[in-house]
């Protein structure tokens, strides 16, 4: 019987335990600020112009998210996509609504 050269059994190749690195990391969310902040102005200013950029913001910051790269107590893109959905409704919102009009109350003037 032949001794073989790569029996993992060999007490010389064995090697220290090490855990994994994690994929946690100081990871800055960019996307996800700026699309939040964006979609707070739009719901102070009411800008319609700023809705859109801050709607492709959020669906890009979702299309870019890592889960297993995010912290624990990060906010998720998600949130950040139905605020920016939320801050486009809310400034096309004024233009759907029906106002009230009101009829001329004043009496037309005699001849």
């Amino acid at each position: 019987m032949s001794k073989q050269v790569d029996d993992p059994r060999d007490a010389s190749l064995e090697t220290r335990y090490t855990k994994a690195p994690t994929w946690v990391g100081q990871d800055f969310e960019g996307l996800n600020t700026s699309a939040m902040f964006l979609s707070g102005l739009i719901m102070v200013t009411r800008n319609r112009y700023l809705a859109w950029p801050s709607l492709i913001l959020g669906i890009s910051s979702m299309i870019n998210m890592h889960p297993l790269r995010a912290r624990e107590g990060s906010t998720g893109s998600f949130s950040s996509l139905i605020l920016s959905i939320g801050a486009l409704i809310a400034s096309y919102l004024p233009m759907l609504m029906v106002q009230n009009v009101s009829s001329a109350t004043t009496t037309p003037l005699a001849p």
